[in-house]
């Protein structure tokens, strides 16, 4: 199966894009990303270097899944919702070493503008 990078995409060298994607408009894919097969990124996506994301999930437009986010098999996440990855955030503050891991188990679906407050896990 095809994957398919849409000209105005990037996708960093080192990350790791399963066959039959498809990769739409202004996607920013980082070098640690790690995707399966057949997943679609919808226009103006962001996917983070410490990132997991299984086989056939849908990611809609202006999604931005941040590092320490992992999502399984047949994740469906809807147009411009949110991954949140330190709890309470500081511009002034670094808190990279404060990143609290999300899981979302296989099937899940996250509807269109929710937020995931970062280290939960959604669904079973």
């Amino acid at each position: 199966m095809t994957t398919t990078i849409h000209p105005s995409a990037i996708v960093d060298d080192g990350a790791q894009l399963g066959d039959g994607c498809r990769v739409w408009h202004f996607v920013h894919i980082s070098a640690g990303a790690r995707i399966g097969e057949r997943c679609s990124f919808g226009q103006n996506v962001f996917v983070g270097n410490d990132v997991a994301i299984g086989n056939n999930v849908k990611i809609q437009n202006n999604v931005s899944v941040y590092d320490a986010v992992t999502l399984e098999d047949d994740v469906f996440c809807g147009p411009s919702m949110v991954f949140t990855n330190v709890y309470n955030p500081r511009s002034a503050i670094a808190r990279k070493d404060e990143y609290r891991r999300t899981l979302v188990r296989q099937g899940a679906t996250l509807g269109a503008n929710c937020t995931v407050v970062c280290g939960i896990t959604v669904g079973r």
